[in-house]
């Protein structure tokens, strides 16, 4: 069974929490906790679609998704990164407030768009990047009425690159690429093969033992750690001055 989160309303026009979260009236005082510190409703529980709710509401919605909504230019926003965890909010133009990116949840009409203006919301007409059509959910949720490509709707990621490279490698996953790769490259290959490769990387430079112990597999020997220790010299005896 699909979550009201994720479920659609009719006709596709995004989930049914949507449409109450744009008409809620938030940052307003709590009836129930109006008389503690803190008690402003910045908060929306998409699982319950009621009223906005304080901080201390919060105890009896465990378990729920809940945004926190925030304002900009006496407007509401909210996280992207909150958002859209529950609906795809392509086509909608996002900003940064304080490190964080945001969008706009309603219509914010723009009179006078300004000079050299290209791009505006086919909603309210708010000025935009040349990338995005409306500007807040809300615009993009008036213009799935005469667009009906527009969605809500999370798509399914597709399977990565990674997953189809790793496949043509082995039909076994627990096998690491690192190994199949070498336990490949052994199979194909001579042993004398091997020992001729080991020949041309090791330094021409080496001596003759470092040579004997390479072709029969073990690594040379680690040279000595040279310790220098600082001299110091002596002062001379010292002589009596003459009478």
């Amino acid at each position: 069974m699909v979550g009201p989160m994720i479920r659609m309303g009719e006709e596709d026009f995004g989930p049914p929490w949507l449409r109450p979260l744009l008409n809620t009236i938030f940052f307003i005082p709590c009836r129930i906790h109006g008389d503690s510190n803190k008690s402003e409703c910045n908060m929306y529980c998409l699982d319950c679609m009621g009223d906005a709710l304080c901080s201390y509401c919060l105890v009896h919605h465990k378990d729920h998704h809940v945004v926190q909504i925030r304002r900009s230019s006496y407007h509401n926003v909210v996280r992207v990164s909150e958002v859209s965890k529950f609906i795809d909010i392509s086509c909608v133009q996002t900003y940064i407030i304080n490190s964080a990116k945001i969008v706009f949840l309603n219509e914010r009409p723009q009179p006078r768009p300004g000079k050299g203006v290209t791009n505006t919301c086919e909603i309210c007409g708010r000025s935009l990047l040349d990338t995005f059509r409306f500007c807040s959910l809300g615009c993009k949720l008036g213009g799935m009425k005469h667009d009906t490509d527009l969605t809500f709707s999370l798509r399914r990621p597709k399977h990565g690159r990674d997953s189809s490279f790793a496949g043509s490698e082995s039909d076994d996953p627990t096998t690491p690429l690192k190994l199949r790769r070498t336990s490949a490259f052994h199979h194909h290959h001579h042993p004398m093969e091997n020992h001729s490769a080991d020949r041309i990387e090791r330094n021409p430079m080496s001596s003759n033992d470092e040579t004997s112990n390479s072709s029969t597999g073990i690594s040379p020997m680690t040279p000595p750690i040279v310790v220098s220790y600082r001299t110091v010299r002596r002062k001379g005896i010292p002589h009596r001055a003459p009478f």
